[in-house]
């Protein structure tokens, strides 16, 4: 699909989210077609790395609202939640070229590389309690597990943004470069990986993530069956129209519950 490009440079594949217009915001179709991207490189011999990154200025600013708001996810299988396990499984190593916008998803969906380079204009960002929603992609365990529960919860709870500067003083990316060098820094560890032995860099990786993947699945489930209620709560619903409609939310006109149906 034009909205994810992909080139295969020798044992390289090179991912790339190319909707430049909504900052590489992310429709289910492109959920969905991403996850096939990873299992196809899974099985294919001849990848031995991905390189994922963003067209024009942005990483990924999260959910296209209008398309997420059309196609709801649900507790059960849903294009989000195809891709998460795909990430989840995925042995090969994993590396990100991350600029400008990295909000949401776009935060959450990195979790699961293994090698994060940040431009110096990145501006993460997990602003979910400010939707009336809950996070995504197993970071209500990734996240505090990696930073600890008091940070965590600055990140998660106020839903502050913060730079790569301070995502690497906490741990969440490998280094932060100047946006003009960040894809060549990535593609140049890229180059490292692929020529490594394949076999035991898989293997390491696995043994690396294997003690941890039963939890984060389990934080997936949890997580998707608490945003598929919350997400059809009164709050939700006036949180995504002051999006749209580009003002501040007003939560104490609403008070109803979540749907439990």
């Amino acid at each position: 699909m034009e909205d994810i490009l992909t080139e295969q440079s020798g044992s390289i594949l090179r991912v790339q989210l190319n909707r430049p217009a909504r900052r590489n915001a992310m429709t289910s179709a492109m959920y969905v077609a991403l996850a096939g991207i990873l299992d196809e490189a899974a099985n294919d011999e001849n990848t031995r790395v991905v390189l994922w990154h963003g067209a024009g200025d942005s990483f990924c600013a999260g959910n296209d609202i209008e398309d997420f708001l059309k196609n709801p996810p649900g507790p059960g299988e849903s294009p989000q939640a195809r891709l998460m396990e795909a990430l989840v499984r995925f042995d090969k190593p994993l590396v990100a070229a991350v600029q400008g916008a990295a909000i949401g998803g776009g935060t959450t969906m990195l979790t699961h590389c293994d090698f994060i380079y940040a431009g110096e204009s990145t501006k993460f960002q997990m602003p979910f309690i400010n939707l009336a929603v809950v996070p995504e992609f197993g970071s209500s365990c990734s996240v505090p597990s990696r930073i600890g529960h008091l940070r965590a919860a600055e990140l998660l709870l106020l839903g502050i943004s913060f730079d790569g500067r301070r995502a690497a003083e906490l741990g969440l990316v490998t280094d932060v470069v100047s946006d003009k060098d960040v894809l060549a820094r990535a593609t140049e560890t890229a180059q490292k990986l692929a020529a490594k032995p394949a076999a035991a860099l898989q293997a390491s990786k696995r043994l690396m993530k294997q003690p941890f993947r039963e939890q984060i699945r389990a934080a997936m489930q949890a997580e998707n069956e608490e945003f598929s209620r919350q997400v059809r709560s009164e709050d939700a619903k006036e949180a995504f129209t002051a999006f749209l409609e580009k003002r501040k939310p007003d939560f104490t006109r609403s008070h109803k519950s979540p749907a439990t149906a």
